[in-house]
Order: structure tokens, then C-alpha cells, then sequence
């Protein structure tokens, strides 16, 4: 059986249960990504109001494989140019290995550039090794050890 298609376009508000189920479907997601509906759906709502803030899904087959979201950062370094925040990336289990990762990360780029950043910036876990090696295949750098604080 061959696998439909990928294609990327920006989320709507009533995709937004399906990106939770992305988010909460892996190990690190299940534990984290439990809180009732309404508070995502404001969330999502306050993405879009930020300029240059968007999110995408992946549909294949009339399903949600895929999420990522996107931000546009105004800068100062690098000569004042902007770069774009890669957040929340997933791809539903039963489509790795099927090139989905691949075509969303094609798909950022894509919109990165389009949207005149001048690198694709993002962290991920120390626990995601497989996603490191993808990354890294890629041509994504590991270049910085990145900090977080949670409140």
C-alpha cells in the first residue's frame, strides 16, 4: 500500500485537537500535554495574533500526519537579520520512515526563506537521538547547548 501525499498548509482552529494528539503521542509529549481542550485552543489563538507566528499541519489522506510551528524573530546579530524559531515538531509514528519528517522540514525552509529568515533555528531534547541523527542528515548543525527554566 502506498502512502498519500504530504501537504502543508497553515492550521486552523479546528485542527487544533489533532495537533494535541501529535504533541501528546510520544513518550515525552504523554507526559507533559494534558490540559483541557480550551486552554490549546487560546493558545492557538494567541499564536495567530503575534505577527509572523503561524502553524502547519501535514495532511495526508484527508488526516493530520504532521505539525510544526514557526516563528519570524526580528534580530540584531547576523547583520539585523531575521531568523526563523522552529517549534513543535511532529510526525504521527505510523508515518516515520516514510519521508513525512523530510518533506516538513523542506516545508520550513521553504517558508523560512520565503519569509526572508536567514537560518532555521530550534532545540530538541537530548532524549531525541534518532530525531538529532535525522536532523543532522538534513544539514541542520548542532551548534549551541541550549538552556531552559521552567517557572
Amino acid at each position: 500500500m502506498t502512502t498519500p501525499p504530504v501537504t502543508f498548509r497553515e492550521a486552523t482552529a479546528a485542527d487544533v485537537p489533532a495537533i494535541v494528539a501529535l504533541l501528546a503521542e510520544d513518550l515525552l509529549g504523554a507526559q507533559r500535554e494534558n490540559a483541557e481542550p480550551e486552554v490549546y485552543a487560546r493558545a492557538f489563538e494567541a499564536i495567530l495574533a503575534q505577527p509572523g507566528n503561524r502553524v502547519y499541519v501535514g495532511e495526508s489522506g484527508g488526516e493530520i500526519v504532521a505539525c510544526y510551528q514557526l516563528t519570524i524573530i526580528s534580530n540584531l546579530s547576523l547583520m539585523a537579520s531575521d531568523r526563523a524559531q522552529l517549534e513543535a515538531v511532529r510526525v504521527a509514528s505510523k508515518m516515520r520512515g516514510q519521508k513525512v519528517g523530510q518533506a516538513l522540514m523542506e516545508d520550513v525552509d521553504r517558508r523560512a526563506r520565503a519569509a526572508g529568515a536567514a537560518l532555521v533555528q530550534f532545540t530538541s531534547n537530548n532524549a531525541r537521538k534518532d530525531a538529532h541523527r535525522f536532523y543532522e542528515r538534513l544539514g541542520y548543525a548542532p551548534s549551541h547547548v541550549g538552556f531552559k527554566k521552567t517557572f
